[in-house]
Formats: structure tokens, C-alpha cells, sequence
């Protein structure tokens, strides 16, 4: 079976947490604390293999989940590494967010992508101590692994699409050019699925063609097979129009031709001004010359290139190729879709929602917001940092400090962020 969409739901691992301890031998007076670090959550990371063909895989599991990290030890020990989950998704998959439909990442290239990031482990008590707080006796929690729900959606990776009205010829001609062995009958809907071939140009010029299922009148509004397919045509870089030119069937080639540029249209705007090349074919059985006159003559008035052929003949079929090839040799390459920004809500319920501890003059700070807002600021730039400091401002939480005995240059710790109180 052909999947090309699916929803997943992915949770990184934990951090582990940070360890209290402190270190105790013989001999060995006031060890001091020497409690480790927790380990990073894993990732959940996402590879292209050019090896999968459909998100088949998809349909049975839809949760994946990564290693969390190990708690720290005494003896400075620090927590084990969650072990990161790899997910393999076939290439041209664009993943989005479930919820926003905004693109995450675009599976176009062989590089691993991490979808998902593991919590950061929490620190051991080791890393409190100072000249007057000698024997801390506490550490920090790890952070929670990211958890997403996206949609996998498969675009095909292919230079040239076959489109037309079901039993034209698409399928014949894939198999005629490429090594693709397309199931092929003489009755609509015989293509299920689209097929993808590779076709040979010339020495050192070649190509990858698809082979889109049968759109009808209505497909960009769900009729028909074409509405389950027609986002395989974004990609291509030059769209074959295949036509029954010979009229075998009763049908009129100008109407048909018009038909589906209109529904190509209806989907995605930009595909009508993708380029095209009109491929008459069933042109050694032609019934009615005067129409298909008609036709030859509407394809010139419109600007498109006309090559007339029999893919079961192999007729035209070489002319036809080295004319594409020539086209791609100019064009484009095939579109990779840049990531979209996902608006994040960042205002708490309320700022009783943050979970404030004290531990001598350490204030630890914990809660969802706040492990949202950290991931979402760049330490490194002075007016993220400011923002970071009024978001802390307007929600209340320094209010909540004051109230609660903060004296001036007690420490604040954020998760990963430590800084000094000033008023």
C-alpha cells in the first residue's frame, strides 16, 4: 500500500536528575559535595533514505519516544547519555506541526535532522558550592525531552511529472523510457499510486520522472484518485501534459487539456506557470483528423511545445526525451521548502504556575513556561536577553521573589541559566 501521509507524536528523553552527595573517606576531613551531574535526555532525529518509497511504516506505530538520561551519582559521576531514537523517513518527506501546519523541515538532503531535543541533565550539587555555602543540599532536576505532534507528508522527488486524464498513456510511456514497471490495463484508476522512473537522456544525462495517477475533473476538491496525489507535482521542475489524441475514446482533447491545467491550477497557483510540454499521444490510431487538427492547432496558439507520439508504438518517444532533457538542462532544481517560524505561546496561566524553591541564598525556578521561554532565547544577544528579563518582569515573577524574602545578590537559577539578583 502507497502512503504518502502520516501523524506522529515524538518525546525526546529527559535529562536525568543531579545528584546530592558528598564525598566521605578516611582521613579525609569536610570532602566537600561531590554530588554529578544528571545525563542528557537523547534526541529523536530524523534521516532521509533514499531506500523508502512510502510512509507505510507510519500507519501501525505513531509514538515514538527517545532514552531519558541517568541520574548522577556521588563521586562526581555524572548520569549515562539517553541513546538518541533514529527515524527513517523516505526522501522528499516535508515535516510540519500538527497543529499550526507550519513546516518544521523539508527531507530533502542527507544530512540528520533533530527533531526533537533531549532534556539537558540537571547539575549536581558539586557546582553550588562556594566560600560560604560549603555543603549545598541540593541539586537541579533534568529538563523535560521536547515532545511534538507533526504530520509526515511526502512530496516526490522527481525532475519531470506525467499528468493527464486517466488512461492516456501515462503509465505506458514510464515504462517505455525508464525501468519502471507500472501495472498497466486498458480501463481507468489502473495506476494507484505514483510510479517513479529514471530515465536515461544520454551519457551523463538522466532524470527522474513520476508518474501521477489519473486527475479528473474536480480532483483539487477530492474527486477522483488525483486530489490523494496532486502535491507530487509541486516539486517537479517540467510537467509532461500527455493527451489522447486519438479520440478512441469520444473525448475531446482541447476539453480534457483545458481540464486539467484548470485543476492544477485550483491546487497550487504557481503550478500554472510551471513549464509544461504537451505530449500528443496515441497519435498511429488517430480516428478523427479534423479534431485532432483542431487540437495541433489550439497547443501552438497557447505556446506550449507539441510532440506527437505513441508510447506503445514507441513512436516520438526519443524526440519527445531529448526535448525534456534539454529544458531541465536550464531550469530551476527541484524545490526544497525553507522551515516556517511557529508562533509560540509564551504567557503563563498565572504566575503562581512557576515553581519557586530556596535553598539558602539560591532560588531555583522551575515550571513549562519557563522551559519554553529558555529554549526560545539566545543568551548571546543582548536584546533576547532583555526580553528575556521583561517576560520574567511582566509575569510576575520577580514580584513573587520579593514577596518571598529575595535579598540582593542572591542567586536565581533557571534550569541552565544562573544569574545574580539586582533590583
Amino acid at each position: 500500500m502507497f502512503v504518502d501521509r502520516a501523524t506522529i507524536k515524538v518525546k525526546a528523553g529527559n535529562g536525568g536528575n543531579g545528584s546530592v552527595s558528598f564525598h566521605r573517606e578516611k582521613y579525609v576531613a569536610a570532602g566537600g559535595p561531590d554530588g554529578g551531574d544528571g545525563g542528557r535526555g537523547g534526541n529523536i532525529i530524523l534521516v532521509a533514505d533514499p531506500n523508502m518509497s512510502t510512509l507505510m511504516d507510519f500507519r501501525y506505530k505513531r509514538k515514538y519516544t527517545a532514552e531519558n538520561g541517568g541520574d548522577g551519582m556521588g563521586k562526581r559521576c555524572s548520569g549515562k547519555d539517553g541513546e538518541s531514537l533514529v527515524i527513517k523517513v523516505p526522501k522528499g518527506t516535508v515535516v510540519r506541526d500538527k497543529e499550526t501546519g507550519a513546516i518544521i523541515k523539508d527531507m530533502s538532503d542527507d544530512k540528520p535532522f533533530i527533531l526533537a531535543k533531549g532534556g539537558s541533565g540537571g547539575w549536581g550539587n558539586k557546582h553550588f558550592a562556594t566560600p560560604t555555602r560549603q555543603a549545598p543540599r541540593f541539586a537541579k532536576s533534568g529538563l523535560a525531552g521536547e515532545a511534538k505532534e507533526v504530520t509526515l507528508e511526502l512530496k516526490l522527488l522527481a525532475d519531470v511529472g506525467l499528468v493527464g486524464f486517466p488512461n492516456v498513456g501515462k503509465s505506458t510511456l514510464l515504462s517505455v523510457v525508464s525501468k519502471a514497471h507500472p501495472k498497466i490495463a486498458n480501463y481507468h484508476f489502473t495506476t494507484l499510486y505514483p510510479n517513479l522512473g529514471v530515465v536515461y537522456a544520454g551519457e551523463g544525462v538522466s532524470f527522474v520522472m513520476a508518474d501521477i495517477p489519473g486527475i479528473i475533473e474536480g480532483a483539487a476538491d477530492g474527486a477522483g484518485l488525483g486530489h490523494d496525489f496532486l502535491r507530487h507535482i509541486d516539486r517537479c521542475r517540467l510537467i509532461i501534459h500527455v493527451v489522447d489524441i486519438s479520440g478512441s475514446e469520444g473525448r475531446d482533447p482541447i476539453e480534457d487539456f483545458k481540464t486539467i491545467n484548470e485543476e492544477l491550477k485550483s491546487y497550487n497557483p504557481d503550478l500554472a506557470e510551471r513549464r509544461q510540454i504537451v505530449a500528443a499521444n496515441k497519435c498511429d490510431i488517430i480516428e478523427d483528423e479534423e479534431k485532432a487538427d483542431k487540437f495541433r492547432a489550439f497547443i501552438r496558439e497557447q505556446g506550449y511545445d507539441l510532440f506527437e507520439i505513441s508510447a506503445a508504438a514507441h513512436m516520438g518517444i526519443r524526440e519527445l526525451i531529448q526535448a525534456v532533457a534539454a529544458e531541465l538542462a536550464h531550469l530551476p532544481p527541484i524545490t526544497v521548502y525553507e522551515p516556517e517560524v511557529i508562533e509560540m505561546e509564551t504567557a503563563p496561566a498565572s504566575p503562581e504556575d512557576i515553581v519557586i524553591n530556596q535553598y539558602d541564598d539560591v532560588w531555583i525556578l522551575e515550571g513549562e513556561w519557563l522551559e519554553r521561554l529558555v529554549r526560545n532565547i539566545n543568551f548571546s544577544d543582548y536584546e533576547s536577553r532583555m526580553y528575556f528579563d521583561r517576560s520574567l518582569r511582566n509575569a510576575g515573577v520577580y514580584d513573587r521573589l520579593e514577596d518571598m524574602g529575595i535579598n540582593e545578590g542572591d542567586t536565581v537559577s533557571i534550569f541552565d541559566i544562573e544569574f545574580e539578583y539586582r533590583r
